[in-house]
This record gives C-alpha cells, structure tokens and sequence, in this order.
C-alpha cells in the first residue's frame, strides 16, 4: 500500500505532466513491436526488410529525444528526472538492439538463417510485454506487490535466458560448424540476450520508482 502524510502520495506524485507517461508508453509499445518484427523476421527471413526495423528505432529514437527535451524545459516532472531518462534509455534500447540483430542475421543468410531462435524470441516477447505492462502501471498508483510481482517474472525470464545461452554455446562449441559461422552465432546469441537484460532494466526501474514512492 502507498503511504500518506508528510511525504506525497504516489496519486499526487504523478498528477504533473501526462506527457512524460504517454511518451513512456509509446516507447515500450515501440520496444514491443520490434519484438514482433524479430518474430516475422524469424518466420519469413526470404522475404525480410531491416526497412522497418530502422523505421521503428529512428521513431523511437524521436521518442526519447522528445523525452529529453522535455526534462530540460519542464520544472516539476511527475517521476524523478533520473529515473525517467533510466527507463527511457532501456526501452530504446531494446529496436536498437534488435536492429542490430536484423542486420547481422541478414548479412550472411546462408550460414545464419537456418539456425532455430524461437526459443529466444519466445523468452522475448514474454518479457516485453510485462515491461510495457510494467509502464502502462506507472501512471494508475500501481500496487507495489503486484509491481514486485511483475518485476520477479522478468528476473525469472532473465535467468532462463542466461541458462538458454550456456545450453546454446555449449552445442555451438562442441558442434561440427566452420569458425565463421560459430563467431556470427555467438554474436547474434549476445545481441538476443542484451535485449533481455534491457527488459530486466526497465523492470528494475519501474520496480524502484514504486518502492521509492511506497
């Protein structure tokens, strides 16, 4: 439960600028489409563009340059400045990275695209939509257990992707492929596995803007 009394309620906290939300949604909601575009890449890589991966990141890039401008000229923002600039960069992060993926992943399709990521993309999409969960949250005096909740599965999530990439490296490296095809996969295993830790960064910080204002 939030508390009352000298220090500001949660509900008062956020009651300043609604733009800071709707910017922050509009991120994670970009964050969540470039996971959509990984799985379409995934499923149809013959007929794959990196056209809208760069699309999205440029928007959301404006997204958060927009965030930026906005704590420069606005006095009182409803979250602590420091925070908000944390929890935009981890969603950008996110179709920044995944561009990245796109890009190596189509740079040599002979060698990369028969290889399964489904399983990454599933640990993806599970964990991007609990941060834009997780964001929407933040504007409606959102339950700290239940924030504490959320933020568990993206730790859980997190956890079984760092188990997935031994399991992965492991077969890689005992497997029979060329050394140019063991460099490309490890570095598209890494590119996949940041973005997860970017979803377990936004999470964390939504986490401490609750327990900071519980």
């Amino acid at each position: 439960m939030f508390g009352c009394g000298d220090m500001f309620s949660f509900r008062k906290l956020v009651g300043g600028d609604e733009i800071f939300f709707e910017l922050l949604e509009k991120s994670a909601e970009e964050a969540h489409e470039s996971v959509r575009l990984l799985v379409r890449l995934l499923e149809s890589p013959d007929s794959a563009s990196l056209d809208e991966f760069a699309l999205l990141r440029k928007k959301d890039k404006r997204i958060t340059e927009e965030l930026s401008a906005k704590l420069t000229t606005t006095f009182v923002t409803p979250l602590e400045r420091e925070d908000i600039e944390a929890l935009s960069n981890a969603l950008y992060k996110i179709p920044k990275t995944l561009e990245k993926f796109g890009e190596r992943l189509l740079i040599c399709p002979d060698r990369l695209l028969r290889t399964d990521f489904s399983r990454q993309a599933g640990l993806l999409q599970r964990a991007v939509e609990v941060v834009q969960a997780l964001v929407r949250a933040l504007r409606n005096h959102p339950n700290l257990e239940k924030v504490k909740e959320q933020n568990d599965r993206l730790q859980y999530l997190e956890g079984e992707a760092d188990k997935l990439m031994v399991e992965l490296l492991r077969a890689l490296y005992r497997g029979e492929k060329d050394p140019v095809s063991v460099i490309a996969l490890k570095d598209l295993y890494d590119l996949l596995e940041k973005v997860i830790d970017r979803c377990r960064d936004a999470g964390n910080v939504v986490y401490h803007i609750v327990l900071k204002n519980s």
